[in-house]
């Protein structure tokens, strides 16, 4: 790894309170008052789930697709630990960050939607297990990742407090936590896709298929490749730094390879179903169809050169692009094509979508608050000034 001063992470500083952070508050305190109100009073009193469509946003937003878009770490750690593309270190941390807070919150997610959400110890006993069961894997293999992700992150706070030889002793182990923080966003996102598959009929021809755990599994790869395009961006215009595009070039063509290959599985598979002419029906559902894939295609168009891949505005359109386009997946599956029968309808109430609101908030807050106070952004000198300007400085 280089120790050139530039790849040292480093806390960006500055002030806590700004018109982000007050913002990205308020939405956390309304988002803590409805679930208080929804923990004493029922999911009726603030949801709109009923028995026909017992997932609401607050599985299928907070869940599965905030899952899917916390898999940056993962991502990254395959590019620097398995494919052993040190040059990409810089970008570990934050992509880590990212990963941390989202599954973190995912996982304090689900349990607002559990009716009785005073039982969910049940998960973690062993007289309760269900090793059968697609669901419990998912809950069992998130809970493990968010404890390996704490730990991963551990030595930023080492580093913060000082605490060098304890973290020179938790390097020593640190390979085995890593190791588990590949192998287990692989084993749950694959069983993402399995809980769709089980579902059968309910889920539209487009959506149901065998092969749902390697399509949710390469698109959760390439997900997270497209969100470390969009945060990188955004991270390095909010705190005023230089866009990392010498990294995020090659890796935006590594996306590339992985979405290319993703698209050829789904359309291959559309085709050997002989369900791909549903797509060119007059309905709502083929048009959500063609957004999804629309969004998945752009990027090749945005940034199919190496030239268009110097250009931050399109890198950022593009990661943008990879994230609308995993979303959309995960809500075409699970709610818009996704039908229990006559007689049942959802749509979120606005107490679940100011939680859903309320969670992306605190991703964002917390992001701030780390990276502002803890070294995690690869360091940024200020520029060199010319001769003249530095004498007249002194």
């Amino acid at each position: 790894m280089s120790t050139d001063q530039h790849t040292v992470p480093a806390p960006v500083g500055g002030s806590l309170l700004n018109a982000t952070t007050f913002t990205c508050g308020v939405l956390v305190v309304v988002m803590a008052t409805i679930i208080l109100i929804r923990m004493f009073f029922g999911l009726a009193s603030t949801t709109n789930v009923n028995d026909g469509y017992s997932w609401g946003i607050w599985v299928v937003v907070d869940v599965f697709i905030g899952s899917a878009l916390a898999c940056g770490g993962f991502c990254m750690a395959l590019l620097v630990y398995i494919f052993n593309k040190g040059k990409y270190h810089p970008l570990v941390r934050p992509a880590l960050l990212s990963s941390l807070f989202g599954y973190t919150l995912a996982g304090a997610a689900i349990t607002f939607d559990l009716g009785r959400w005073w039982n969910f110890w049940h998960i973690f006993w062993p007289g309760y297990f269900n090793v059968r069961s697609v669901m419990f894997e998912v809950a069992a293999c998130i809970t493990l990742y968010i404890i390996v992700m704490w730990i991963e992150f551990t030595p930023v706070f080492l580093e913060k407090m000082g605490l060098r030889e304890t973290r020179k002793k938790l390097n020593k182990v640190l390979f085995f936590f890593i190791a588990l923080g590949i192998v287990l966003p692989m084993m749950h996102q694959a069983s993402l896709g399995t809980m769709l598959v089980v579902m059968g009929g309910q889920v539209h021809p487009l959506w149901q298929t065998p092969m749902l755990p390697l399509i949710y599994l390469l698109s959760a790869i390439t997900l997270g490749y497209g969100v470390i395009l969009f945060e990188s961006c955004v991270a390095a215009s909010a705190y005023r730094r230089q866009i990392e595009v010498p990294l995020l070039n090659p890796m935006a063509r590594v996306m590339l390879g992985i979405m290319g290959l993703y698209l050829v599985v789904r359309f291959a598979d559309l085709m050997v179903r002989g369900v791909l002419g549903y797509a060119f029906q007059l309905n709502a559902v083929a048009l959500t169809f063609w957004i999804e894939n629309a969004c998945f295609i752009a990027p090749f168009l945005l940034i199919g050169t190496v030239e268009a891949r110097r250009n931050p505005a399109r890198l950022f359109v593009a990661g943008l692009a990879v994230m609308l386009g995993g979303i959309m997946l995960r809500l075409n599956g699970f709610l818009i094509a996704f039908d229990t029968g006559p007689g049942w309808s959802y749509f979120p109430s606005v107490p679940e979508m100011l939680v859903t609101l309320g969670i992306f908030a605190a991703n964002v807050l917390g992001y701030i608050i780390i990276t502002r106070r803890f070294p995690v952004l690869p360091r940024e000198d200020a520029p060199e000034l010319p001769r003249q300007d530095a004498q007249l400085a002194h």
